[in-house]
């Protein structure tokens, strides 16, 4: 029998509640990434957030790992390891200058490959840590709500980039960098808060909402893959001024939706209400039929009586950029026959345009008549730059997902597996670094989470 000693410590209390203290996964990291977002963007972090933040993650990953609790990876992550592994191997071949780009020295295009190197590694932390955290730690639910959250960033967003198209300022991190750095213009995209891009698309310059995603293409991938999470968090919530309040959210955002004349946004949409709707009609739900038909009627009406229908109609009649992608998709498959395996390490520069080779950069215009092959959607990019090995490896991840998961039918699982399912329509026309991959990451964290978890369904006891 042990003697206790009155005042003096537990020892034995203390031991055993040591590790669980040591290796436990603290939500701040992830919470912090999600709901300060809007934050990072204004001081010019952006998504150079990912990469800092992954630090920490990982450095209480380890510290996990080496107190002896197991590291849990996703199901098919071997898929995801052929892929990052295809990244490091296609960096030989950055020197290889494909017939009709221009030339450039290996070393010249190391620092972008390494960058997207490094954010696919960061989000790759990103995933672990997220599948990793316990219910305990950080409820699904609370995942839920902060991507939730963010659409209403989005959302918000949209509006500011309609109202105040030319909306810009300097932020902190970009005052802090060198002149002849921050004036380029792969690192203003990166610093240099801005609420739209201006284009020319239906005749005379349209401001295209972009904040806090950097471009209006990132704006508009991330509005498919956030919009259902609102959606979820509604259905959780008990208090019906909630429930009204995201109705009401999702009735505004299809005005900055619109406004964005983003046709892969409207199809990526479509595809995920059909998805959604035969998932509960395959459970006998067939209320969620009538609601869908009844929110597609309401929105025509909504068209009709408004000038959103002549802008949808404008935009459809106007592909200027149907050329372009055409034009790059076929220098990529063109350099994909010689360069199958491992692909070019990055993307390259043609050299002129789709009109005429002796269209060039200038200065005040590095980019004037320069396409970028590969980037024009993820599926492109990955072929292109990463070849066989990368473009299986990254797709083989994602459709093992789905096919895993398949049997999950709670309104996360619906939700999630149609993100995934949206996001490989929209890597025909989007490339899906960095937020874009970073939200599939999540989804797909949830699925993975709802399989581990005693818990059916965390939303049930409101549904």
């Amino acid at each position: 029998m042990t003697a206790v000693v009155p005042g003096a410590p537990a020892r034995v209390g203390a031991a055993s509640h040591a590790p669980l203290r040591s290796t436990a996964l603290p939500a701040w990291p992830l919470t912090a990434l999600l709901a300060l977002y809007p934050l990072w963007w204004a001081l010019g972090l952006g998504v150079l957030i990912f990469p800092i933040l992954a630090v920490p993650m990982l450095v209480l990953l380890t510290r996990r790992r080496t107190a002896g609790r197991r590291l849990r990876l996703p199901p098919g992550f071997a898929w995801w390891a052929v892929f990052l592994a295809a990244v490091v191997i296609s960096l030989t071949v950055l020197g290889v200058d494909p017939a009709g780009t221009v030339p450039e020295p290996g070393t010249a295009r190391l620092l972008p490959a390494l960058f997207k190197l490094t954010m696919y590694a960061s989000l790759t932390v990103l995933l672990l840590y997220a599948g990793n955290l316990t219910e305990r730690e950080l409820p699904r639910r609370k995942l839920v709500a902060l991507l939730a959250w963010l659409f209403v960033v989005t959302v918000a967003g949209g509006l500011l980039g309609m109202v105040a198209g030319r909306f810009e300022f300097t932020s902190p991190v970009e005052w802090l960098l060198p002149s002849h750095i921050r004036n380029r213009g792969f690192v203003q995209s990166l610093v240099h808060p801005y609420a739209a891009q201006i284009m020319d698309l239906i005749g005379g310059e349209q401001s295209r909402p972009a904040a806090p995603w950097g471009y209006t293409n990132t704006w508009g991938n991330n509005f498919c893959l956030l919009v259902g999470w609102l959606v979820v968090a509604a259905w959780a919530s008990a208090r019906r001024r909630n429930r009204l309040l995201a109705a009401l959210c999702l009735a505004v955002a299809v005005v900055p939706a619109v406004a964005s004349l983003n046709r892969g946004l409207w199809i990526g949409l479509g595809l995920l209400a059909v998805y959604a709707a035969v998932r509960y009609a395959m459970q006998g739900k067939l209320w969620v039929i009538a609601a869908l038909a009844g929110a597609a009627v309401a929105l025509m009406v909504a068209m009709v009586a408004s000038p959103l229908g002549d802008t949808v109609a404008a935009r459809l009649d106007n592909g200027k950029s149907n050329g372009v992608r055409s034009y790059l998709v076929d220098r990529a498959l063109d350099g994909i026959a010689h360069s199958p395996v491992i692909g070019y390490g990055g993307t390259r520069n043609t050299i002129g345009s789709r009109h005429s080779i002796t269209v060039g950069p200038r200065p005040g215009c590095e980019r004037c008549g320069s396409f970028t092959v590969g980037g024009n959607g993820q599926l492109w990019q990955l072929a292109y730059a990463h070849g066989a090995m990368g473009t299986v490896g990254y797709l083989g991840f994602f459709a093992y997902g789905l096919w895993r998961f398949r049997r999950d039918r709670t309104a996360i699982g619906i939700v999630a597996s149609g993100a995934i399912v949206s996001s490989f329509a929209a890597m025909l026309w989007y490339n899906a670094l960095v937020t874009p991959l970073a939200f599939t990451f999540l989804a797909y964290a949830l699925l993975w989470r709802n399989q581990q978890s005693d818990v059916t369904d965390p939303l049930r006891e409101n549904a």
